[in-house]
């Protein structure tokens, strides 16, 4: 179920508005606020995968992980991913936040790496290339800040640094396999990226690319590089990942 609030802003004040995206019980139907991600024709799909909806979060776990992709690293990173269907326009010059609840569990991994299976909350633009996630696995969570080459994505080519990716790898405050909130801010009229944990700031990115709006996405994910043309990523792992609905909110100029 997706509510809205509209709230009035003492005159003079940038105008406010808060909203809820969810809905994951209809995601079998046709109208459903979510679809299977995918770019360029190739789906983030585990054949395997369970999706369970319960007192209004989505559970997915696919054990073991089995997607893979030989050529193109995101593909082979995203394993089981959700688009949101809605584009969520950033305010001219103001700023937009996403936050949400996220619990993960990784099963029959690597001990103490990392990247060898987690659960991720993307904020995507594909017009630029940038990419805005937090990933929680079992021990530990991550902040990232990327430009990737995604198909069709324009990035200047005058800059220096055209296609980066930034990980903040942290431990989880309140310990593994718990739910934590996280909640990222885009201020376009700044420039800024903040990232926050359990309403504590924990990154922060400056001159940040201009982005006009953003999809959302629930995924579960691996991040190893291709090696001679093989995917390495699955060995026999699983995930399981839960989200909250997220509330969204967006502050005028």
């Amino acid at each position: 179920m997706t509510t809205e609030t509209e709230t009035t802003a003492p005159a003079g004040a940038p105008a406010v508005e808060t909203f809820e995206y969810g809905g994951f019980a209809d995601l079998l139907k046709p109208d459903s606020k979510w679809e299977i991600g995918g770019i360029g024709g190739w789906q983030f799909r585990e054949p395997n995968a369970v999706a369970v909806v319960q007192n209004g979060r989505l559970r997915v776990a696919c054990m073991p992980l089995t997607r893979t992709h030989t050529a193109v690293q995101f593909f082979d990173n995203a394993k089981h991913m959700y688009f949101s269907r809605e584009r969520f326009a950033v305010p001219e010059g103001g700023s937009i936040a996403f936050e949400l609840e996220i619990r993960a569990q990784k099963l029959n991994g690597v001990p103490n790496d990392f990247y060898d299976g987690f659960v991720s909350f993307n904020l995507l633009d594909f017009s630029t290339g940038m990419a805005v996630d937090f990933f929680v696995s079992n021990e530990c969570y991550a902040t990232v800040y990327a430009r990737l080459p995604f198909p069709g994505s324009v990035a200047p080519e005058d800059d220096p640094t055209r296609y980066f990716a930034l990980f903040d790898e942290r431990p989880l405050p309140k310990g593994e396999r718990q739910p934590h909130r996280y909640r990222i801010e885009y201020d376009q009229g700044a420039a800024e990226l903040r990232f926050y944990v359990e309403g504590e700031l924990v990154n922060r990115e400056v001159n940040v690319p201009r982005m006009e709006s953003l999809i959302a996405a629930l995924g579960l994910m691996t991040e190893k590089d291709i090696v001679d043309g093989k995917s390495v990523s699955c060995h026999g792992q699983g995930l399981i990942g839960e989200w909250s609905p997220i509330t969204i909110t967006r502050r005028g100029a």
